[in-house]
């Protein structure tokens, strides 16, 4: 079997692990999120393809999520003794090692997707990853400034999280670079050849929408024979993780698992989902989700460890096979 991942960054790397559990033989591609990426101090930095290139590789600091296991900030401590500008995002000393290869790669003229084959080969990974562009994308936040003269200022999305916890209304998301970008090579054909599409559970506007709004993405999956099947990020009307009800409202999207589904739409009626996947807490919205063509189930959605991962990757291949028929 074909299943190929359209991902983010925490969410999607956990969820890949109950699904190598569940299909440790199936040939997995993963379309990775690269709207977060920015450049700090040189270094081209990759957080979604990194996230899930440790989790996946077993590099990564489970506890926080992101970042190295047993990570050192002594490169940090002197960035910040500089009392230089960004220093508000955290560089590991050896995640640093990651970028400075990255970076090193891409002055060669080597594209993303060469440079991220590089990278991975170290970490053996179970899938193949690969960022969904190889030209610059960065998502940007508009938040609300009352000092700027039209009382708004726009941050790259990294800033907004990272520097201002999200605390800064947001009235509306930039993917900066999109129109003039196209998807990588490999991102199509995964796509197009798949047995099954999957939304893990990921932020729907800053991982997912960037890699449907690069060209010619989301009309490969409305084509593709696939079923597509997702899950919801949002339990009891909060996100897992992350802000998403930050950004949801921003897109005019009700922050809930049926509003999430509906924002994505049903395949019948011109959107993406066969199928999706809801949180036992919100069992009462299965009732709504069917009503717009996508047939829903309710179950336990929070990955407290890899069997509970693992439980998600069966009920979500369960119902793939169900819309299949």
């Amino acid at each position: 079997m074909r299943i190929t991942v359209l991902a983010g960054g925490i969410g999607a790397a956990r969820f890949l692990r109950g699904l190598i559990a569940q299909a440790p033989e199936a040939e997995i591609t993963v379309i990775g999120n690269t709207g977060d990426d920015l450049t700090l101090y040189g270094l081209r930095v990759s957080p979604d393809l990194d996230t899930v290139m440790y989790t996946l590789g077993g590099g990564n600091d489970e506890a926080k999520g992101w970042g190295r296991a047993d990570e050192s900030w002594n490169a940090l401590a002197e960035i910040q003794a500089y009392d230089a500008t960004p220093s508000w995002f955290g560089l590991g000393d050896r995640d640093i090692g990651t970028h400075l290869v990255r970076t090193a790669l891409l002055d060669e003229g080597r594209t993303l997707s060469e440079a991220t084959a590089a990278l991975t080969a170290r970490w053996d990974l179970p899938v193949r990853l690969v960022p969904m562009t190889d030209l610059r994308v960065e998502t940007h936040v508009v938040v609300e400034d009352p000092d700027q003269p039209d009382g708004r200022r726009r941050l790259h999305f990294q800033e907004y999280w990272v520097r201002h916890h999200a605390e800064l209304p947001v009235v509306d998301v930039w993917f900066d670079g999109i129109e003039t970008s196209e998807p990588a090579p490999g991102v199509l054909d995964a796509i197009a050849s798949a047995d099954l599409l999957l939304l893990p559970p990921s932020n729907p506007v800053v991982s997912i929408g960037p890699i449907l709004a690069v060209p010619g993405v989301r009309d490969a999956v409305l084509a593709a024979p696939a079923p597509v099947v997702g899950l919801s990020p949002i339990v009891g009307g909060a996100p897992v993780r992350g802000m998403a009800d930050k950004l949801l409202p921003a897109i005019g999207v009700d922050t809930s698992a049926a509003g999430v589904a509906m924002h994505f739409g049903g395949r019948r009626s011109g959107g993406l989902l066969d199928g999706w996947l809801v949180d036992e807490r919100d069992a009462d919205a299965v009732p709504r989700i069917e009503q717009a063509g996508i047939a829903a189930r309710a179950l336990p959605l929070l990955m407290t460890d890899v069997a509970a991962a693992a439980a998600m990757a069966r009920a979500t291949l369960d119902l793939a096979e169900e819309v299949r028929r």
